[in-house]
C-alpha cells in the first residue's frame, strides 16, 4: 500500500502566517512570495493561516519577504505534525479567548450607549455638561479602541507602509472616522451646525466588539474543519517495541531505525511501515483505505503505519520510518491539497485584490455626495455613510469562502480513502462527463483465478485433476499457470514432480508424470495430438463468452477435463459503475484484452462502449478522442501502461493498489481497490464545489447588496440609512455564515454501497 503514497518530490516549505485577515492579505502574501527568484508557486490557506511554497529559496528569505509585506511568518518544517497540531490548538485557544475578552469589553461600553440612544437619550453636544460627559466617554472609547481594536489599527498601519489595503484598513478607517468625528463634535461643537452635533462613540465600540466576537466564533468554527487531519495524525503511534540484542524494548517512534525488527501484539497499532517476517494476523486498514474488512497478513506481506493489528502477534522489518511512512505521506498530501486553490477560488482572489481600494473609493464618493446633496446635517450623514460602507464591505467572507470548503471536502475525501492531490482536481472531478475504466486491475481483480473444472472422464476426481495440473504448471511463470497452482495450494494438495516438460509456443505445455503423458493447452494443441474434444467445444466456447479462458487437459491422449481461468470482476464493480451512470457519467471500458473477453466483461458490468485490443500507447489517444468530442474525461487505471492516459485525462484516478508510475501520473488516488471510491470521489467533489459556490454567492451577494445600502441608496425613497453598528454585526455574521456552511460538508455522506 505504501506505493499509493508516493508524491511528486518538490522542495516545499510550509510557513505559518500571523496577521492575515482577509482575501486581500492572501493576495499580498502570495504576490510577495511569487516575486522572489526561485519560487515556482505559493498558495496560502486563509482558514489554516499557512502558506506552501515550492521552489529553491531559503526559508529565511521567504520569511523576510512576508515580513516586508507587513505580516509575520515562521517555518513548520522542523516540527512534527503532532507538535504543530498541538501548538496550533493552543495558539487558537489563546487567540479565541483574547478575541472574546476584547469583544465583550468593547460591547460593555457600546451596548449601554446604544440602549441609551434607543431609549431617547440625547446623543448630541449642546451644553458644557454634555461636553464633559461625552469627552470622558470619548477617552474611554479611545481606551477601548486601543485594548480591543489595536490589532486592526496595527494591521492597517502595516498595510499602509507597504502600500496595501486589507480588511484591517476598512475597519480602522470606519471606526476611526466615527470616533474622530465624534471628538470634533465634543471639542469644537460651535464649529458645526446644531443638527450635526451628534456623537457616534457607540458605533465605534459596538463595531469593534461585534467584529471581535465574529472573529472569535470563526476561530472556533474553523477548528472543526481540521478534524480529518487531526484523526490522521491521531493514527500515528507514539512508541514501538523493537527487538535489539535479542531483547524487546519500547522506544519512542522517532528512534525506530530502518531494518529494525518490530513486534506488534494483538490490539496494537502498526508504528511504521514494514514487511512481516514472522507470525500471522489480520490487520484493520479501514482508517486509511475505508475498506471495512480486516486484511490477512502472513510472512512477506506489507504492513502500514497507523493500521490496527486485530488478532495475532507479528514481527516485521521496518522499511519506511518517520516522514517516509505511508501515513506521513497521506497527511502531507492532504495538507498540501487543503492549501491548494481550485480555479473558482482564484477568481475570488483576483476580485479581492481590487476590492478594498474600490470600497475606499465608494466610501469617499458616498461621503462627498452626502456633503453636497444630502439633507442637513450633511456632515453627519456623510460620516455615517462613509463609515458604514467601510465596515460592511470587509472581505472576510470572500477570503474564507473557498479554503473553508476545500479543507472540509478534501478532509472528507481522505476519510473515505480518497486522496485528492490539488484543488483543481477537486473542482474538475465535479464536471466529469465521461469516465474511462481500464479493465484489468480496475474493474477486475487483476489476478487470474481458477473458476471451473469440467470433468470429461469420471475416473478422475476434481482434486486429482487439480493435483496433476498444478504439478505440471508449478514451474511456469505464466499468470494462468499461477492461478492453477494457487488453487491447489489453497486446497493443500500435495504436488508431484514432472519430467520432460516442454512449452509449445502459442498452444500449451506437455510433460510426463508417473509414466503418464500430460497435455494442457488450447484446442489446437489437442487437435495436433489427435485428442478428441468435439463433445466439449461448445462448453469451452460458453466459458469464453463469460470472459473466462478455457484450456483442455488430456492424459495419455484422452481428454479428462476442461479447466477455465478468469480474472474475476470485483465484487462491487457492477454497483459502483451503476452509481457513476446514474449520476449522468458515460462509462467507457478500455483494455488490451481480446474482443470476446472485453465484451463479456463489459456486458456483465453494464458498460456499452468498449475499446478492446488497445495497445498501451493507444490508451491516451482514446482519451484525446473523447476530449475532442467535448467530453470532460476521467481516466481510471492501475498499471504502468495507464500512466500516459492518466496524465492526459482532465482528471486521472489511480487505484491505490496499483503501480507507483500510475499513481504519480494521477490527480486522485483511490486507497482501496473498489470503484466505489471513484464514485465517492466524484460525489464529494460535487458536494464541495456546490458548497464553494454557495459560499461565494453568499459573500458576493452580501457585499453587492450591503454596499449600496450602506451608501444610503434607499434613503431618498424610504428614509432608511443603515446604522454602522448593524453593518458591523452583518459583516461578522457573514463570515460566520460562510464558516458554518462549509462545516455542513462534514455531515456529507456518499450514497450507501
Amino acid at each position: 500500500m505504501e506505493k499509493c503514497m508516493k508524491t511528486n518530490k518538490q522542495d516545499t516549505t510550509e510557513l505559518v502566517i500571523e496577521g492575515a485577515s482577509c482575501a486581500s492579505c492572501v493576495g499580498k502574501i502570495e504576490t510577495a512570495l511569487k516575486n522572489l527568484n526561485g519560487v515556482d508557486s505559493a498558495e496560502m490557506n486563509l482558514a489554516l493561516q499557512t502558506v506552501s511554497v515550492d521552489g529553491s529559496v531559503a526559508t529565511d528569505v521567504l520569511i523576510k519577504a512576508i515580513e516586508a509585506a507587513g505580516y509575520k511568518a515562521k517555518s513548520t518544517n522542523d516540527a512534527s505534525d503532532d507538535e504543530l497540531l498541538d501548538e496550533k490548538e493552543i495558539a487558537d485557544q489563546k487567540y479565541y479567548s483574547g478575541l472574546m475578552n476584547k469583544g465583550w469589553i468593547a460591547l460593555g461600553l457600546g451596548i449601554p450607549m446604544m440602549l441609551y440612544g434607543m431609549l431617547g437619550g440625547p446623543m448630541t453636544v449642546e451644553t458644557n455638561l454634555e461636553r464633559t460627559v461625552w469627552l470622558c466617554i470619548g477617552v474611554l472609547c479611545a481606551g477601548i479602541m486601543y485594548f480591543s481594536g489595536k490589532h486592526f489599527y496595527v494591521g492597517a498601519w502595516k498595510s499602509l507602509l507597504n502600500h496595501n489595503a486589507n480588511m484591517d484598513t476598512l475597519i480602522a478607517l470606519g471606526t476611526g472616522t466615527a470616533w474622530l468625528y465624534s471628538m470634533i463634535v465634543v471639542l469644537f461643537p460651535m464649529a458645526l451646525p446644531e443638527m450635526a452635533r451628534h456623537v457616534y462613540f457607540e458605533a465605534t465600540a459596538m463595531i469593534i466588539g461585534l467584529i471581535n466576537l465574529g472573529l472569535a466564533l470563526e476561530v472556533k468554527a474553523k477548528g472543526r474543519t481540521s478534524e480529518a487531519i487531526k484523526r490522521l495524525i491521531g493514527l500515528q503511534e507514539k512508541t514501538a517495541r523493537v527487538v535489539r540484542d535479542n531483547k524487546e524494548i519500547d522506544i519512542a517512534i522517532e528512534q525506530v531505525l530502518l531494518d529494525d525488527i518490530v513486534r506488534v501484539r494483538p490490539g496494537g497499532k502498526i508504528p511504521v511501515d514494514g514487511v512481516v517476517m514472522q507470525g500471522h494476523s489480520t490487520i484493520d486498514e479501514s482508517m486509511l483505505t475505508g475498506e471495512p474488512m480486516p486484511v490477512e497478513k502472513v510472512t512477506g506481506d506489507k504492513v502500514v503505519a497507523g493500521t490496527l493489528n486485530k488478532s495475532g502477534s507479528i514481527l516485521f522489518k521496518a522499511t519506511h520510518i518517520g516522514k517516509d511512512t505511508a501515513l506521513a505521506q497521506i497527511i502531507n498530501m492532504v495538507k498540501r491539497a487543503q492549501n491548494s486553490k481550485p480555479p473558482i477560488g482564484r477568481l475570488a482572489d483576483v476580485i479581492a485584490a481590487y476590492f478594498v481600494p474600490t470600497i475606499m473609493i465608494i466610501s469617499i464618493a458616498s461621503a462627498l455626495i452626502w456633503l453636497n446633496w444630502g439633507p442637513d446635517p450633511t456632515v453627519a450623514f456623510a460620516v455615517i455613510s462613509a463609515t458604514t460602507v467601510l465596515i460592511i464591505a470587509c472581505p472576510c467572507a470572500l477570503g474564507l469562502a473557498t479554503p473553508m470548503s476545500v479543507m472540509v471536502g478534501i478532509g472528507k475525501a481522505a476519510e473515505a480513502g480518497v486522496l485528492i492531490r490539488n484543488g483543481e482536481a477537486l473542482q474538475t472531478a465535479s464536471k466529469i462527463t465521461a469516465m474511462i475504466l481500464d479493465k484489468t486491475g480496475t474493474i477486475t481483480e487483476g489476478a487470474p483465478k481458477l473458476t471451473d473444472i469440467i470433468i470429461a472422464d469420471d475416473s478422475y476426481t476434481e482434486n486429482q485433476i487439480l493435483t496433476t495440473l498444478a504439478s505440471l504448471e508449478k514451474g511456469s511463470e505464466h499468470p494462468l499457470a499461477q492461478a492453477i497452482v494457487d488453487s491447489a495450494v489453497e486446497r493443500k494438495l500435495e504436488l508431484g514432480e514432472v519430467s520432460d516438460f516442454q512449452a509449445i509456443t502459442g498452444m500449451g505445455v506437455e510433460a510426463n508424470l508417473d509414466d503418464q503423458n500430460l497435455l494442457f493447452g488450447d484446442q489446437k494443441l489437442m487437435l495436433a495430438n489427435e485428442v478428441a474434444v468435439n463433445d466439449y467445444v461448445a462448453q469451452a466456447q460458453a466459458l469464453a463468452a463469460e470472459a473466462k479462458t478455457p484450456m483442455y487437459f488430456a492424459i495419455d491422449k484422452k481428454l479428462v477435463a476442461i479447466v477455465a481461468v478468469a480474472d474475476p470482476i470485483k465484487a462491487d464493480s457492477i454497483a459502483a459503475i451503476k452509481r457513476l451512470q446514474m449520476s449522468g457519467i458515460k462509462v467507457v471500458m478500455i483494455t488490451g484484452d481480446n474482443n470476446v473477453t472485453a465484451n463479456a466483461v463489459a456486458k456483465k458490468v453494464g458498460i456499452s462502449q468498449v475499446y478492446s485490443e488497445v495497445l498501451p500507447e493507444e490508451k491516451s489517444r482514446k482519451v484525446a478522442e473523447l476530449q475532442a468530442q467535448g467530453e470532460i474525461v476521467g481516466m481510471t487505471g492501475d498499471g504502468i501502461n495507464d500512466a500516459p492516459a492518466l496524465a492526459l485525462a482532465n482528471v486521472g484516478f489511480a487505484i491505490g493498489t496499483g503501480t507507483d508510475v500510475a499513481i504519480e501520473s494521477a490527480d486522485i488516488t483511490l486507497m482501496r481497490g473498489s470503484l466505489h471510491g471513484l464514485a465517492d470521489a466524484i460525489a464529494i467533489s460535487k458536494a464541495t464545489l456546490s458548497n464553494i459556490k454557495q459560499n461565494l454567492f453568499g459573500a458576493f451577494i452580501y457585499n453587492a447588496a450591503g454596499v449600496p445600502l450602506a451608501a444610503g441608496v434607499l434613503y431618498p425613497f424610504f428614509g432608511i440609512l443603515l446604522n454602522p453598528v448593524i453593518a458591523g454585526a452583518a459583516m461578522a455574521f457573514s463570515s460566520l455564515t460562510v464558516v458554518s456552511n462549509a462545516n455542513r460538508l462534514r455531515l456529507f455522506k456518499a450514497k450507501d454501497h
